[in-house]
Parts: C-alpha cells; sequence; structure tokens
C-alpha cells in the first residue's frame, strides 16, 4: 500500500557471519576449480620461454600462437580427430536408438517382461561379465581392430535407459497413446511421430552423456584397437602428455639450443592439445543446454 513502510529484515550477528563463512568458502572452492582450467588456456597462448620460467600464472605471457601451429601440422592430430568424430556420431546414433528401442516398451505397463527385464538390467549396473570374457566375446563378434569395437560393446547404458523410461512413463500419458490408437496409429507410429517429438528434452540429455562418453573414451580404444590409423584423439593426447615425441620427432643431431627449445615448446603443445579436444563439446553444449537441465530433473525424480 502507498504511504506504508516497509519494515526491514535484519540479519542476525550469526547469520552474518555464516553468510561470510559460506562465500568465503565458495570463493575458495570457486578458485581451487576454475583457476586449473584458465592456467590450461593461458599457458596454450604463453610464450614456452615464459611457461617455462613459471611466469604464466593469472594472464598469458608473449602471446603466440606457435604451439597451436605446430601441433595442426602434425598429421597424427587429424586422424585422431577424424576417427573420434566418427567414433561419436555413429555411436552416439546407435545408443540412441537403441536406448529409445529399449526404454520405451519398458515404460509401457501392458508390456509384460518389462519388470523381469528391468531387473536383468538393474544387475548389470553392480556385475559386469568382466575384462576377459568381454574381450573373447568382441573378439569371436571380429569386431578387435575395427571402429565397431568402439561403439557396439558399450552401446546400452542402463542408467541412461532408466532416466529415459521414467521420462517416457512419467510425460507421456497412457491416454494420448489410447487416442493415437483409437486414430488406427501402431506402436511404431506412435513412438515415430508422438513420443519422440515430446521427449526432445531427455533425447538431448542421453545424447550428451553419450557423445561425452565417446568423445573421452581411451580405455576401450586400449584393449581393442592396435592399428595407429584407427586411434582417436585421447590416444594421441596421452602419448604427448606422457611424453615428448611430437616436439622432438626428427630432432636427432639438432644443437643443443634447438633441443632446449624444442622441450620447452612441449609443455605449451600439451595445454593446447587439451584446448583443441574440448572445444567440439563446448561448442555443441550451449544449444542442448535449454533441454539438459529439464531431462535431467524429470528423469531421474519423477515416477
Amino acid at each position: 500500500m502507498i504511504g506504508v513502510k516497509t519494515k526491514r529484515y535484519r540479519k542476525s550477528y550469526s547469520d552474518r557471519i555464516f553468510d561470510i563463512v559460506n562465500i568465503t568458502i565458495m570463493c575458495i572452492l570457486l578458485f581451487i576449480f576454475v583457476w586449473p582450467l584458465w592456467f590450461v588456456v593461458i599457458a596454450s597462448f604463453s610464450n614456452p620461454n615464459e611457461l617455462w620460467l613459471g611466469n604464466v600464472v593469472l594472464l598469458p605471457k608473449g602471446f603466440t600462437l606457435e604451439a597451436y601451429e605446430k601441433l595442426l601440422e602434425h598429421r597424427d592430430i587429424w586422424i585422431g580427430y577424424k576417427n573420434t568424430i566418427v567414433y561419436t556420431a555413429v555411436g552416439t546414433f546407435l545408443n540412441v536408438v537403441a536406448t529409445v528401442s529399449l526404454a520405451y516398451p519398458l515404460s509401457r505397463k501392458s508390456f509384460m517382461p518389462g519388470k523381469l527385464i528391468m531387473m536383468m538390467l538393474i544387475v548389470t549396473m553392480y556385475f559386469s561379465g568382466g575384462l576377459i570374457p568381454t574381450y573373447l566375446v568382441v573378439k569371436n563378434l571380429g569386431m578387435v581392430n575395427n571402429m565397431w569395437a568402439m561403439v557396439i560393446p558399450g552401446v546400452i547404458s542402463t542408467y541412461n535407459v532408466i532416466i529415459t523410461r521414467t521420462y517416457f512413463a512419467s510425460s507421456i500419458p497412457g491416454e494420448l497413446h489410447d487416442a493415437a490408437k483409437m486414430d488406427g496409429a501402431n506402436n511404431l507410429e506412435f513412438l515415430w511421430k508422438i513420443v519422440l517429438p515430446l521427449s526432445k528434452p531427455i533425447l538431448a540429455v542421453i545424447a550428451l552423456y553419450y557423445a561425452v562418453g565417446h568423445w573421452n573414451d581411451y580405455y576401450t580404444a586400449l584393449i581393442y584397437l592396435y592399428d595407429k590409423e584407427l586411434f582417436p584423439l585421447t590416444c594421441f593426447l596421452k602419448n604427448m602428455i606422457i611424453d615428448t615425441s611430437l616436439s622432438m620427432e626428427g630432432s636427432f643431431g639438432a644443437s643443443a639450443t634447438e633441443m632446449e627449445k624444442m622441450i620447452r615448446l612441449s609443455q605449451s603443445l600439451k595445454y593446447s592439445t587439451i584446448i583443441i579436444s574440448v572445444i567440439p563439446l563446448l561448442a555443441v553444449y550451449p544449444f542442448i543446454q535449454k533441454f539438459f537441465v529439464k531431462g535431467v530433473m524429470i528423469g531421474s525424480i519423477k515416477g
């Protein structure tokens, strides 16, 4: 009301102390988590000599693109990029198709063996067949040292099936299915024309989960691939972080000064490789961010 003074709420002394302590702790945690990421960025653009001497702390010193130029000249990076993009695109597509194909019937109450299949799926979250039996299965299927070893063995994630099933069960009412059935639509048409268009949030969530998993997958390649031409980007990234083979390649017979320059450049190469490897995911995430939170919350809490 006009002319009526509102009484301000004054925080007590204990509340103010709590806020100060809480904000301080949050700022410290923010610095702990953000600074390493920021350092990787500024180190990749800094002069290798300044980085070697430890002068790079908060801002890049001696801005240069030398590390990126050297990195993009290396053939292995492009091989890794091509393979990783193929594995991620094909693998994510198969993952989403398989997950939706399994989650949709499990979400329908009329699907009789649904509870039995769910119990079998949940068991796989706690117990696995083991590395050696899995390798023997993959080998007997003829998938060792080819791209299918990177996408087929992990085509289904039980966790993603559960959240997708929960989303279908809680967000797609049974009355909608009955109405579509009365109009002559079969189950496949109902799934394709009604369920999937209404399920963009959860599809974006599981697609992101699967894509990140494929993009960062190193362990699978380590087990099943031995041809360098099939290695994903993570394998080349590992080689660069562990040793300095990229910068030292062709350096035999070089002078001590040139060797020292290459060793220092190898530090910048490690950071620039990390930046290049995460750029595609950072570029994709903003486009599906609006679906991400909604899909996770509905798919994991309801039902």
